[in-house]
């Protein structure tokens, strides 16, 4: 039997983590609101977990490193300056949002750390990218035409702003192609280069 990779309590914790905060989530913002990056990241990085697969963290890195790390970019500027320098973490000084759910959002501090070191611990599968572009050309879509109003996953302007320069679909259509190529690409080879020294899975065990 292969040796367990992935420490239980880590799997119970996140087990938990997911079970509290997917309803509270749904409840409050609504069920578009899951339908972001970050948040689905939540439900795949808890499959990984329980499988110890590679390809599910190093899928789930690509998509989020780079996002998730503006976010604590802008949060981090936003609470020692008072200015939000990237933009996507104003709603956590909305005092008109409750307290205990603005810190429930702090959950986008800790994914890429946790991705970061079980690609290291896994190793990275070089599928990873292109689930991460599957991804996004399956959800992004679905974000555009459902309650575009919310413009979850920036389908409709960058940085939570709504854009009005080009027109909608030809957006789109740029945005499904740029974020592959120019986040989830580059994510792939720094993801190649940090696993590097960790000996390549079997195809057996990349699952």
């Amino acid at each position: 039997m292969a040796a367990v990779r992935i420490p239980l309590w880590l799997k119970i914790s996140w087990t938990i983590w997911v079970a509290v905060w997917a309803p509270i989530y749904w409840r409050y913002y609504g069920a578009q609101n899951l339908l972001y990056f970050c948040d689905l990241g939540n439900f795949l990085v808890l499959g990984a977990l329980w499988l110890e697969s590679s390809l599910l963290f190093s899928w789930q890195a690509c998509v989020l490193l780079i996002f998730q790390s503006l976010f604590a970019i802008d949060l981090a500027g936003a609470c020692l300056t008072g200015r939000h320098f990237v933009g996507g973490s104003e709603y956590m000084f909305d005092r008109g949002i409750p307290l205990p759910l603005r810190l429930m959002s702090l959950f986008h501090l800790a994914v890429p750390p946790l991705l970061l070191w079980a690609v290291r611990r896994l190793g990275y599968d070089p599928r990873g990218w292109r689930c991460a572009t599957l991804e996004s050309c399956v959800v992004v879509p679905i974000n555009y035409f459902w309650r575009p109003q919310y413009n979850i996953n920036w389908a409709h302007g960058l940085f939570a702003h709504e854009q009005h320069t080009i027109s909608p679909p030809l957006y789109l259509a740029g945005y499904l192609v740029a974020v592959p190529l120019l986040i989830f690409w580059p994510t792939h080879k720094a993801l190649q280069w940090w696993a590097g020294s960790v000996p390549k899975l079997s195809a057996e065990r990349q699952r």
